[in-house]
């Protein structure tokens, strides 16, 4: 493309974005032939996906081979967290960057030891970022926590419109905010008409049993499509 100048111009971005829409595609059409469903947990810092994903993870069947990769600019404090449930994880350091792309999946992925069922990403607290980028993962769930407003939807809307679940989190806090629970949901519902959304305690495990059951039954329909 040339501008009025007559200078060529080339979209760096739209071809990063691309060239991972590629990549991501792969890997997850690798990933199916493995039997591997990847998750992408998302949610901005604070939000609680650490320990949403440590009530997961022990609430899922046993039968199900598990495992994590934990993103973060730095620090291992959240791979330690999940370690001690005795889950196998893997720590994945950005660099400073604040998302996780197709190949960074790929490289997370290639540090885990063994073959599993489930593998859950832990994205890089974030709401913009993330939601840009294609992880190659079968499934993309956000959390967003009472603690930090109704209008987050509205705010972020790609993030809400990339996801297939939302998890409303910090629920036993709702009298202590200003957080309209239904305007919420009807932001939601705006962006993305078809995401599920429920309401969870991580703290308590309120909730989390039908999250958990709704989570497994997305994995069984993967495996059977």
């Amino acid at each position: 493309m040339r501008n009025e100048e007559g200078l060529r111009v080339i979209e760096i971005k739209k071809s990063v974005y691309e060239d991972n829409d590629r990549e991501a595609q792969q890997l997850r059409q690798e990933l199916r032939e493995k039997g591997c469903f990847l998750l992408n947990l998302m949610s901005s810092p604070g939000a609680g996906k650490t320990t949403l994903l440590s009530q997961t993870m022990q609430r899922l069947p046993v039968g199900l081979s598990r495992a994590v990769m934990e993103a973060d600019i730095d620090s291992d404090v959240d791979a330690r967290r999940i370690s001690e449930i005795g889950v196998p994880v893997s720590q994945l350091h950005t660099g400073g960057m604040c998302h996780l792309d197709a190949g960074m999946t790929r490289q997370g992925l290639a540090s885990l030891e063994g073959d599993y069922g489930l593998v859950v990403l832990e994205n890089v607290g974030n709401l913009v970022c993330p939601a840009e980028f294609d992880t190659g993962a079968a499934l993309n769930v956000c959390i967003l926590s009472v603690p930090e407003g109704d209008d987050k939807p509205l705010k972020y809307p790609l993030m809400f419109e990339v996801c297939d679940a939302v998890l409303i989190n910090k629920i036993d806090v709702l009298d202590y905010f200003d957080f309209d629970l239904e305007r919420c949901k009807e932001g939601i519902r705006m962006r993305n008409p078809k995401a599920e959304i429920f309401e969870v305690c991580a703290k308590s495990g309120l909730g989390i049993i039908e999250w958990c059951s709704w989570l497994e039954g997305k994995i069984e329909a993967w495996k059977e499509a």
